[in-house]
């Protein structure tokens, strides 16, 4: 018997991705499972059934899920969708559980086997699997687009008979996998380019792009490659040096985010007020509430001359190429226990054993268990 793999219709609004491509369909077809999902999942995407040649459509979900042994998503599921799963299926998506702490009780109360996709470990390994990574790429790409276009000037140097422009001066804080496609579409685009991060052994990332780095002589290097907290005596010394950056510059990209948590402030309305007249920043952060104190997730505002946009979402503008790269994410971690055309666990493998949130009715992570059992 084929292994059901059930591909869910993303609800959320402003959602356009999908969990499932064809040509990971194919491949899914040829480890042994059938794939189902609604008529029209992927048109947000751009890709209409007639795409899927490998995959049957369901006429609800109730019919979907009815025997799914495995359920993909982007987005975690509604709690409504989760109670139609059998014991025992596996559920794939992004969860955060620190924001979804009712629906990751339901799904422990359910015995659902839940890979959480934010929680796959950042080992040399578990690359071609980290979902967060492959979003944040297309995220720190298009952030690089919105500030050129929101700015009210070109990015490159240009010469004219009548004399020639300087190039817009472009600065990145948060030097993860966004912030350093940002650097290098804005260095491809013309611009300037500076970064900045706490971490200093970014620099040398930075500089290969082609970038100054911006040194504050600030070490907070944390566990999984994410920031430390900074104390009141770091975050002086950081503003000090960087306040100037920041007012120099003709675009601020910021990407300083910690999934499910609040986003560090990085830039304060002292440091914004300061900035060129019509500079623009792009604070990749919204999901948390924004890196710089004037955003307002999910809207631009102006604030003076200065324009501030915190878009949410931001792979699901890009929603082709990104439902392509999560689909081979998930591919990836799927052929570590699809084995023969069986399912087989194995709980001795690190991927899976960090990636896992619930199973067998526990919420597997301590930390995690010990935040929303108490």
């Amino acid at each position: 018997m084929p292994i059901k793999v059930a591909v869910l219709f993303e609800r959320r609004p402003h959602e356009k991705r999908v969990a499932m491509v064809p040509a990971v369909a194919d491949k899914l077809a040829k480890l042994g499972c059938s794939i189902s999902m609604l008529s029209g999942a992927g048109l947000a995407s751009k890709l209409p059934d007639t795409a899927f040649s490998a995959v049957t459509f369901a006429q609800s979900e109730q019919a979907l899920l009815a025997d799914a042994a495995i359920v993909l998503a982007v987005q975690a599921p509604s709690a409504e969708l989760i109670t139609l799963l059998q014991p025992g299926t596996i559920l794939i998506s992004f969860i955060y559980p620190h924001k979804e702490a009712a629906l990751t009780r339901l799904l422990r109360d359910k015995q659902i086997t839940c890979f959480a996709m934010e929680q796959v470990p950042r080992i040399s390994r578990a690359q071609a699997m980290d979902a967060l990574s492959s979003q944040a790429a297309l995220a720190g790409y298009y952030a690089a687009l919105m500030g050129a276009t929101k700015l009210s000037r070109i990015l490159p140097m240009m010469t004219t008979a009548v004399g020639s422009i300087r190039p817009a001066r472009c600065l990145v804080m948060g030097l993860g996998v966004a912030g350093l496609q940002a650097l290098a579409t804005a260095r491809r685009l013309g611009a300037i380019t500076e970064g900045y991060d706490v971490r200093p052994e970014t620099k040398e990332q930075a500089e290969s792009l082609g970038a100054k780095f911006v040194d504050t002589g600030v070490d907070a290097r944390g566990e999984g490659g994410y920031a430390r907290e900074l104390t009141a005596a770091e975050k002086d010394k950081i503003a000090a040096v960087v306040t100037k950056h920041i007012q120099q510059a003709d675009i601020v990209i910021t990407t300083a985010a910690i999934p499910g948590r609040p986003s560090p402030k990085l830039i304060s309305k002292a440091q914004v007020d300061g900035m060129k007249l019509g500079a623009v920043i792009i604070d990749l952060a919204a999901e948390g509430g924004g890196n710089c104190e004037y955003s307002v997730p999910g809207e631009t505002v102006l604030q003076g001359q200065i324009t501030i946009a915190a878009p949410l979402n931001v792979p699901s503008m890009l929603a082709e190429h990104a439902s392509e790269l999560y689909a081979k994410n998930v591919l990836n971690l799927l052929q570590l226990f699809i084995v023969d055309g069986e399912i087989a666990l194995n709980w001795e493998d690190e991927v899976l054993a960090k990636t896992v949130l619930t199973h067998a009715g526990e919420i597997k992570p301590a930390a995690i268990k010990t935040a929303l059992e108490q």
